[in-house]
C-alpha cells in the first residue's frame, strides 16, 4: 500500500497522485509539486489516503510544499500574461498564414514554459512560428494540437440539455462513446440529436449504458415468444429502465405490459 494525495491542476482536469511525505496536507488546500512539465501549482482534491501499488505510476513524485499567498498571486499573474501571449500568438498566426485555430495559452507555474493549444484539420508546419514566439517570450515554447472534444472542454458552453458542458465541469477523462450505446437506449440515431457541441457523440450516453446492458441481459429479446398470466404472446417492446416487457398477447388480442417476474420465456425468435 502507498500513501498518496490527489491533486488537480485544472477545473475538471485529471487527478494525479503525489507522495505527501510528512506534510500535513488537507483536502481543498493548494500545493506546489514537480511534474513532467516542471513545477506546478495544484489543488488537493483527495486528502491523504492509501492505495494499492497498481493504482500508482512509479516513480511517485513528492509534494514540494504547501502553496502560499505569494504562489496564488503568481498564478493570477501567469493567467494575465497568458492573455497577452494569446493575443500576440494570434497575430503571429495571421502573419504566417497558418491554417490553425488558437484555443488557449498556459504558462507553467515557474514560467519555464508557455504552452499554446490549437486545433487544425491536418498537420501544420509551425516551425517559423515557434522561432518567433521563442524570440519574444525568451522561454521554452510548446505548441500542442488538440481534438474537438478537448476544445469544448477548454472553452465550455451550454449543451443541448441546457446545462453547462459535463466535460468542462466535472469529467476528468473522456471515455469512449459508441453509436451502439444510443441504439441500446432506443434513442434517435439522428446525429444532430445525439451529438454535443464538439460534434462528437454526447458523453452522457455513457452514464446509463451499464444499466441498459445489465437490463438487456435479464429481459427477453424483441420478437421472442413468452407465457404471461393472460396467455402466450410475442414480445413487442421493452421498458428497460423499469424492466417491463410489452407483450402482444394472442388470446386477448392486444398489447399488455408485464413485469419480468410475470412472464416465462418459451423460445427465442429465429
Amino acid at each position: 500500500m502507498v500513501e498518496v494525495v490527489g491533486i488537480r491542476f485544472k477545473k475538471a482536469g485529471k487527478i494525479y497522485y503525489f507522495d505527501p511525505g510528512d506534510l500535513e496536507i488537507k483536502n481543498s488546500s493548494y500545493a506546489i509539486v514537480e511534474t513532467a512539465r516542471g513545477v506546478e501549482y495544484g489543488q488537493v482534491v483527495i486528502g491523504k489516503k492509501t492505495v494499492t501499488e497498481t493504482d500508482v505510476v512509479f516513480p511517485l513524485k513528492k509534494v514540494i510544499r504547501l502553496a502560499t499567498e505569494e504562489d496564488s498571486k503568481q498564478v493570477d499573474m501567469n493567467k494575465e500574461m497568458a492573455i497577452e501571449a494569446m493575443k500576440l500568438c494570434q497575430e503571429k498566426i495571421k502573419q504566417h498564414k497558418l491554417a490553425m485555430k488558437l484555443i488557449d495559452v498556459e504558462y507553467t507555474f515557474d514560467r519555464n514554459k508557455v504552452i499554446f493549444y490549437f486545433t487544425a484539420e491536418g498537420r501544420v508546419d509551425f516551425r517559423e512560428l515557434v522561432k518567433d514566439l521563442a524570440f519574444v517570450f525568451r522561454t521554452r515554447i510548446e505548441l500542442r494540437q488538440i481534438g474537438v472534444r478537448d476544445e469544448a472542454k477548454m472553452l465550455g458552453g451550454i449543451g443541448p440539455c441546457g446545462r453547462i458542458l459535463c466535460c468542462s465541469t466535472f469529467l476528468g477523462d473522456f471515455e469512449p462513446v459508441s453509436i451502439k450505446m444510443a441504439k441500446d437506449q432506443n434513442l434517435s440515431l439522428n446525429p444532430v440529436k445525439i451529438s454535443g457541441l464538439c460534434g462528437r457523440l454526447m458523453c452522457c450516453l455513457k452514464y446509463e449504458n451499464d444499466h441498459y446492458e445489465s437490463a438487456k441481459e435479464e429481459l427477453p429479446d424483441m420478437g421472442q415468444r413468452v407465457v404471461t398470466p393472460m396467455g402466450a404472446g410475442r414480445v413487442v417492446g421493452l421498458n428497460i429502465l423499469e424492466r417491463l416487457v410489452q407483450v402482444d398477447v394472442t388470446e386477448v388480442g392486444r398489447m399488455i405490459e408485464f413485469t419480468l417476474e410475470e412472464i416465462t420465456e418459451m423460445e427465442k425468435v429465429k
